[in-house]
């Protein structure tokens, strides 16, 4: 794409804060969790040509672009210590992005968002003292246990290294809710957002290139990988950021726990991956851990 192509793009989606006002909040949030899904099924499409690294590397960088086009913000002026939070959630995005991408090259995506979930879900439950959030916890155990490819309850028939890798994005991204928070608190608007996302996409350019090779070069690719940043990071951000104008953070956060089991059903309708009846179950169980969760406050999600 050209520069003046990405910019005009840029400030189209720049008016969509203004379009998503005319939906209903409700409406909004479900909006965003497609968005995020349908370019996450989108992406596994792409790492026959550029590899799961390459791909991750045009979804970071082109959302990079884009919100650096739209925001300018200005990254001089501020404490050291607050630089140092930006750069430690930078990697953090970085890293939960690769693995998440590592683990749907090996996994379904329905599956690995399941597991992936038990990042956000952990930080909900262990900020909480009521013994009841215990039950949530113990759900998402028997989700996970269910998608073990340990032969326990039968065989799951998943990829071990897969599964392990989603796990690991979701400990990533617990990180990244923590490490958020910290960032918002230390620079305005999305100074801080566009700070870790530049350094993120820095921290990425090596793998990237190496998984994705020349690959990255073609036009057709690089505009599919834009798609996947929008779909991805910048149009449900703009979602989320209208819908929480408007909608109390616990009611968000439990909309925003149908995810896994939209996960599911855009790997169905775009990738062709069917789950059986265990996945399923697990992630009814993740589900509806997550909306139980949830009545603690809303949640962070990731870029």
């Amino acid at each position: 794409m050209s520069p003046d192509s990405k910019l005009s793009a840029a400030r189209s989606f720049g008016r969509l804060q203004d379009a998503a006002g005319a939906f209903p909040p409700t409406g909004l949030v479900l909006l965003s969790i497609g968005s995020v899904q349908l370019g996450a099924a989108i992406a596994k499409g792409l790492f026959d040509e550029l590899g799961p690294t390459g791909t991750v590397l045009l979804r970071v960088g082109f959302a990079a672009l884009v919100l650096l086009v739209l925001w300018r913000p200005s990254v001089r002026g501020f404490a050291r210590g607050g630089y140092l939070v930006a750069v430690l959630f930078g990697l953090a995005l970085a890293a939960m992005n690769l693995t998440l991408y590592l683990a749907l090259d090996r996994i379904p995506l329905g599956i690995a968002v399941t597991l992936e979930f038990v990042g956000p879900l952990g930080v909900a439950v262990a900020g909480s003292r009521r013994l009841l959030d215990l039950l949530w916890a113990v759900l998402a155990a028997v989700g996970i246990l269910l998608l073990a490819p340990l032969n326990i309850l039968g065989d799951a028939d998943l990829d071990p290294v897969g599964v392990a890798l989603a796990l690991l994005a979701g400990c990533f991204w617990a990180s990244y809710i923590v490490l958020s928070a910290r960032t918002g608190s230390a620079f305005p608007g999305g100074t801080g957002l566009v700070i870790a996302l530049c350094i993120a996409t820095v921290a990425l350019v090596p793998v990237g290139i190496i998984g994705g090779g020349l690959a990255l070069l073609d036009p057709w690719l690089l505009l599919v990988g834009f798609g996947v940043a929008m779909l991805s990071s910048a149009i449900p951000y703009s979602f989320e950021l209208e819908a929480l104008r408007k909608l109390p953070a616990r009611l968000f956060g439990v909309l925003m726990s149908l995810e896994p089991a939209v996960a599911a059903l855009m790997g169905f309708l775009i990738l062709g991956e069917r789950l059986g009846l265990r996945a399923l179950g697990a992630v009814a169980l993740v589900t509806v851990a997550a909306v139980g969760a949830s009545r603690l406050g809303g949640r962070e999600r990731g870029v």
